[in-house]
């Protein structure tokens, strides 16, 4: 199993932005040297309330290139709706480079309605089939950016080049790869560096409904999955799996091209994990379910119960028998055994940087899960047939 840091910044406590990213860059750097896979950075805006605080996986990734050695470097993700796609792609390629080709791409289409409407108004959430539109044709202009020496794009959004513009210059030599030698006028553009990565980085669609799941399957997207119950995950992979082996013609493994993150925090007792860390993930998760709701939680065919308010059976015990991986190592090791023994788990990204948590109880969380849990998880043995 590949082990990856779900690094989403959080600064509930209102802490100096400087001392923020200093336990950033602590977190990274130990997981860089006790070999772990990847770690993820996160994208929100506008977010003065602390429950997540970077703006920019991007930036965090350059940091974190030039101060790590080998872990892979990704983002959870961007939220390529918000910007321009020829930039997007340039930033990335850039820091494909300077990682010497460590970069995954992480990428979404958002969830907050005031970040989408002030990043930008055509990402509106209020409409979801434009939304959608809008992440196609971005991640369409990025994939040619990097995969083709000169491109050209005309869309509902964006037409590149910019139509009936001159381009003469002596050190620039007129060539049909890009420009109308008898007009000079430009008929396509490259955009430079390309990726280290050939033909591009791993592109990875944060996704929850089978729409989106099928989606990245068909074209060929690996996917970040994260709150539901092992048995209701047990379906979104088998979504996968069956729209990547139709797309791709061949038999998928159940859990091939899959990332789980689940929230988590090991201590030396069931006791001590949710006294330290129980009410920071219950806070987040009120934060985040005032607009989901519990039913994201829910097994298949339960029934959520009526109460007065739609969180009021937001609690440690509801939460912990779900979806989370908080208690001794003994204990984390079990779970994350039932993910490997249900769903042939491949890649599992953990968080624990909550808001509001010890910063020093998180890395004491990190270094258990590292040194006693890592350990005794060993690679998933199932049989890698297609399920049927």
């Amino acid at each position: 199993m590949k082990f990856g840091y779900f690094c989403n910044t959080t600064n509930w406590n209102h802490k100096p932005y400087s001392q923020l990213l200093d336990e950033t860059k602590e977190i990274t750097t130990y997981c860089d040297q006790n070999n772990w896979d990847s770690i993820w950075y996160t994208e929100h805006h506008f977010n003065h309330e602390g429950m997540e605080s970077c703006t920019n996986p991007l930036m965090m990734g350059v940091d974190a290139a030039a101060r790590t050695k080998q872990i892979r470097i990704g983002q959870a993700c961007n939220v390529i709706t918000f910007h321009n796609p020829i930039r997007l792609a340039e930033d990335i390629a850039l820091l494909d480079q300077l990682s010497n080709g460590r970069v995954e791409v992480g990428i979404g289409r958002g969830i907050y309605g005031r970040e989408a409407i002030n990043m930008n108004k055509e990402a509106d959430l209020k409409d979801q089939a434009k939304n959608f539109r809008l992440f196609e044709e971005t991640l369409t202009i990025m994939k040619k950016a990097w995969t083709e020496k000169f491109f050209s794009h005309k869309g509902e959004f964006y037409t590149y080049p910019s139509p009936n513009f001159v381009w003469q210059h002596d050190m620039s030599l007129p060539s049909e790869e890009f420009l109308d030698t008898e007009t000079n006028e430009i008929k396509k553009i490259s955009v430079v560096p390309k990726p280290k990565q050939n033909p591009h980085p791993p592109i990875w669609q944060v996704v929850d409904g089978a729409r989106s799941i099928e989606w990245a399957a068909q074209n060929g997207l690996n996917t970040i999955m994260w709150i539901p119950t092992v048995k209701a995950l047990k379906k979104r992979f088998e979504i996968y799996q069956e729209a990547k082996s139709k797309a791709e013609n061949r038999d998928v493994a159940l859990g091939e091209g899959v990332s789980l993150v689940r929230d988590m925090f090991v201590a030396e007792t069931m006791e001590e994990a949710e006294k330290m860390a129980g009410e920071h993930i219950i806070n987040y998760m009120r934060w985040v379910c005032h607009w989901r709701g519990l039913g994201n939680h829910m097994n298949p065919g339960e029934e959520l119960p009526e109460t007065k308010h739609k969180l009021d059976l937001l609690n440690y015990e509801f939460l912990h028998k779900r979806n989370l991986l908080f208690g001794t190592p003994e204990y984390v090791v079990g779970k994350i055994k039932e993910l490997q023994s249900e769903l042939n788990l491949q890649n599992l990204q953990v968080w624990s940087n909550f808001p509001g948590i010890d910063h020093e109880a998180c890395m004491r969380s990190i270094k258990l899960f590292n040194d006693e849990v890592m350990p005794k998880i060993q690679p998933s043995n199932i049989s890698l047939e297609k399920a049927s």
